[in-house]
């Protein structure tokens, strides 16, 4: 007989490399933005085989579809074995519109802008805030 193996989602998303650090996944549950079968979850909760963790970093909310429960940190490579990503191409766009949004502004190593350069940058978002209305 095969056993179900139950691991804390804190540990399970820790070692699926979706947080960096244990205490920062445990941090996640306690604020709420782990959500399983539309209920926020406490660190403890434990996970099983299928079910779908709802991860909230905002602006983006990640889905995954759990494939295997695992307590131990697993190599980059081998995370598709335990988790399927189910997340939506539009929510994985919102993070490629928010990177490139000021990355391309100022050049690396210029510094703060000068008072001009301040005007000028006030002027054309305001310029740009009264298109959209």
């Amino acid at each position: 007989m095969q056993e179900i193996k139950a691991v804390r989602v804190d540990k399970f998303l820790w070692s699926v490399r979706i947080f960096k650090t244990r205490s920062l996944a445990t941090e996640a549950c306690r604020k709420g933005r782990i959500i399983i079968d539309k209920i926020q979850v406490k660190p403890s909760r434990t996970i099983t085989k299928n079910e779908i963790i709802t991860v909230r970093k905002p602006p983006v909310n990640y889905s995954f579809r759990v494939i295997e429960p695992v307590e131990n940190r697993i190599g980059a490579k081998l995370v598709n074995n335990y988790i399927e990503d189910l997340t939506p191409e539009e929510e994985k766009q919102k993070l490629d519109y928010r990177m490139s949004g000021l990355l391309n502004f100022r050049e690396k190593g210029t510094g703060r802008p000068t008072k001009k350069e301040r005007r000028d940058l006030d002027s054309f978002f305001d310029g740009f805030d009264n298109l959209q209305e």
